[in-house]
């Protein structure tokens, strides 16, 4: 499934979570060279690692990220207990 990201570059992100760790991440729009790099580092990564790592970073003079927004989506799921 897709989720929409806000006030960043990339659009949405696609990711499966199995075991409680994140797998096959993949942001669609955005810098795509450092997107791609940050897919391939979170795979296997605990999602609640992945929310106290990434969570709060900013971009350029935007109050979020690409990295922060997937936490905020991660959060969510989280609270509806679909993780």
């Amino acid at each position: 499934m897709k989720h929409k990201l806000k006030g960043v570059c990339a659009k949405e992100v696609k990711f499966t979570v199995a075991g409680g760790k994140l797998k096959n991440v993949r942001f669609f729009k955005g810098c795509t060279g450092n997107l791609k790099a940050l897919a391939v580092l979170l795979e296997g990564m605990p999602v609640d690692e992945v929310i106290l790592k990434l969570k709060g970073i900013t971009c350029g003079e935007r109050p979020t990220s690409c990295s922060d927004q997937l936490t905020k989506v991660l959060k969510k799921i989280k609270k509806q207990n679909k993780l």
